[in-house]
């Protein structure tokens, strides 16, 4: 391990740390626009410039390795002037924008020009001027502004993987751009606008909307998928103004996915935002009163066998677990947290969980990909298991429909046959098992949205159990949900109790009258004319399929309008924090369900958050551990049996309209008609064994 002398103080690093991170350990900030610590090193911007000892000129920090013995100076005379030098050649070219700039008050330059810059200029010629390049629904460009640093071309080739953005011409005459102008055909290409540090990339959604000062920022997780990405949602006044990434590097480093990013402004288009019953065949505003006694009137004297609730994928754990004490309390066992109708066993926590978590992409060396298309079912793992490719040493295999995934891949089978080839050691890929030393399989819900969804859990787990996936020092046995909603409904219990209905008994028996009360906490994906003549309550926060099918509407709270805890795929219990308040007399859900158990004379016993928490760990400890995995032990799980044998199909068909908030989002219907299709389509020449 090298040791170097930096301002005078010592330290030693791991050997190929560079100087700049050996400075930022001593908490010596190094200036620098083409160098991110999650991109390759360019070394083109020149900003990063220090002074080292026996060199005949500054050398730049980010690029040059720490050698043993080096004596570095990052505030001499000499490094200032060349500083200020480089930043003057910046601004030759770059306008003076900032007035009417949206990257404004959060720019590097203008961060960096206050400490380097210069009083006037010295360039006496003209400024050059670049053509605004169409990069698709989610960025506007500047490229006038653009200083090359190459940070876009970097991040969409190496994390996103999509290599539509690259340089043309050289010199001056250098212009960043789509080479052929079309929209970027990826799900990450809203992190263009985060790493450009200049004003020439930009959320095209919030252009010349609000300034970062005007803002309230808070601290939330998202829930359009089940990753649980972190994120920071910006406010003025009640309205969400952009959502942006919170760095944690166990779930989604510092990226989000687009549909994340800009579905927000779905959140103010076709809310619920009052109660409403039908009357006459016409849904008529009410007051809360009348809405929660019409409610009543209809579950009076029912048995419970004849009422069932069913939640959504955007439900927190609060309500689901308030919601179930409400049906047990009304004698109903008929309930389920699975809309899509996916089967899989719920007795063993390791059958449905990520149990490697997503940063664990990164220990293995064979990953198994069954019935998921993981670029549309939860980005940010693909953008995982990409950067694992990129390090080298893994093997990538696929059963299930063929998708481009951004990294070449074997495929290998598109059934359940499949896996029971490679259980029973048959197939061709076995002996790539076999030899692995962290063998991962994960398993998405197009391989238990299906009537033999048990049985294919079943043969999953025997693969893993014959190739030793899931060990002492290794869980490579993964599921990857596409909701919200769904490992938070399960830990808190929301499923068919003894003798109860799940989801297909649910809406078979609406269809046969045989259920009389159906109650949708925010579930809009199943088929609403299977609910039959039933009595249909719908809680949600907007005007979706299942508020349209409603006999009665509660209107809900959006995950940006309250505190709720969320779990992800990894079985990571998360705090979504409230940012706006819900828009007329929309409420909290779990304050809704509470409130309508006392007018049906089943009132629950908690009165606060706080006490239906305590209630909800008492039952459940894991929700206790707030950011935290809590592991899980492997046992039998799933249903040994026949399998159909026809292909696995993912469940996600349109990346960007997959809940309520995305498809009431204007954005999100521009991408829609831009990208459809493009994005994450057929694959075509990634595909194939590699090494």
């Amino acid at each position: 391990m090298p040791k170097l002398t930096i301002d005078g103080i010592e330290i030693e690093v791991e050997a190929g740390t560079s100087i700049l991170q050996a400075c930022e350990q001593l908490g010596i900030e190094i200036p620098r626009f083409c160098y991110h610590e999650r991109l390759s090193v360019p070394a083109n911007c020149r900003m990063c410039l220090v002074e080292m000892e026996r060199a005949p000129k500054p050398v730049a920090s980010c690029a040059m390795p720490c050698g043993d013995g080096m004596v570095v100076k990052t505030n001499s005379e000499t490094v200032l002037k060349a500083r200020k030098g480089v930043m003057e050649f910046l601004l030759i070219n770059h306008p003076l924008d900032c007035p009417i700039c949206d990257q404004g008050g959060e720019c590097d330059l203008q961060d960096q020009a206050m400490a380097y810059g210069f009083d006037r200029g010295r360039y006496g010629e003209n400024k050059r001027a670049v053509h605004d390049k169409y990069m698709g629904p989610t960025i506007q460009t500047a490229m006038t502004r653009c200083i090359h640093c190459t940070r876009c071309v970097r991040f969409i080739n190496e994390v996103a993987g999509v290599p539509d953005v690259g340089a043309v011409n050289r010199g001056e005459h250098m212009e960043i751009t789509t080479f052929v102008e079309k929209a970027i055909g990826s799900e990450l290409s809203g992190n263009l606008a985060d790493v450009c540090p200049v004003g020439a990339l930009l959320h095209k959604p919030y252009s010349f909307t609000a300034r970062p000062w005007e803002l309230r920022k808070t601290e939330s997780v998202d829930v359009l998928d089940a990753v649980g990405c972190n994120i920071r949602v910006d406010t003025r006044g009640s309205e969400v103004m952009r959502v942006l990434p919170r760095v944690n590097d166990d779930i989604n480093e510092e990226w989000l996915n687009d549909k994340s990013r800009y579905a927000y402004d779905g959140l103010k288009r076709q809310r619920l935002d009052r109660p409403y019953v039908r009357k006459n065949g016409k849904l008529v505003a009410v007051s809360w009163q009348e809405a929660f006694a019409t409610v009543a009137a209809k579950v009076k004297g029912l048995p419970g066998n004849r009422i069932a609730a069913i939640s959504g994928d955007l439900a927190d754990v609060e309500s689901q677990f308030a919601l179930k004490e409400l049906m047990g309390r009304l004698g109903s066992a008929n309930l389920d947290c699975r809309q899509d109708g996916a089967r899989f066993d719920t007795s063993v926590r390791a059958g449905y969980l990520f149990n490697s978590g997503i940063a664990g992409i990164e220990k293995a060396d064979v990953i198994l990909l069954v019935g998921t298309n993981p670029r549309w079912e939860a980005t940010l793992v693909n953008a995982r298991i990409r950067k694992r490719y990129l390090a080298g040493g893994v093997k990538i295999a696929l059963i299930g429909e063929q998708k481009d995934l951004t990294y070449p891949y074997a495929h290998i089978g598109t059934g359940p046959d499949a896996l029971q080839q490679l259980s029973d050691g048959t197939h061709a890929f076995a002996e790539t098992l076999r030899n692995a030393k962290n063998p991962m399989l994960i398993v998405g819900m197009g391989a238990f949205q299906r009537a033999d969804g048990l049985a294919v859990q079943a043969a999953a787990r025997v693969v893993g159990e014959v190739y030793g996936m899931f060990r002492d020092d290794w869980a490579g046995f993964n599921v990857l949900h596409t909701a919200a909603a769904r490992v938070g409904g399960i830990e808190a219990g929301f499923l068919p109790g003894e003798g109860g209905r799940d989801i297909h008994g649910i809406l078979d028996g609406a269809s046969k009258g045989e259920i009389d009360v159906v109650y949708l906490l925010g579930a809009d994906e199943i088929d609403t004319a299977r609910l039959g003549k039933a009595f249909v309550v719908y809680q949600g926060h907007h005007g979706d399929a299942g508020a349209h099918r409603a006999d009665v509407i509660l209107p809900g709270a959006a995950y940006t309008e309250k505190n709720a805890v969320y779990v992800n795929t990894e079985g990571r219990p998360q705090l979504a924090r409230l940012a706006a308040f819900p828009p007329g007399e929309a409420r909290e859900d779990w304050k809704i369900v509470r409130a309508l158990s006392e007018a049906v004379g089943a009132t629950l016993p908690y009165d606060t958050q706080t006490q239906l928490r305590q209630r909800l760990m008492g039952v459940n400890p894991i929700f206790a551990a707030v950011n935290a995995m809590t592991p899980a032990a492997w046992a039998p799980f799933g249903v040994q049996g026949a399998v159909d044998p026809a292909p696995f199909v993912s469940p996600v068909t349109n990346f960007y309209m997959t809940d309520p908030i995305s498809r009431a989002s204007v954005t999100m219907a521009n991408c829609t008609e831009a990208l459809a299709g493009a994005v994450g389509g057929p694959a075509q020449e990634r595909t194939g064994t590699h090494g």
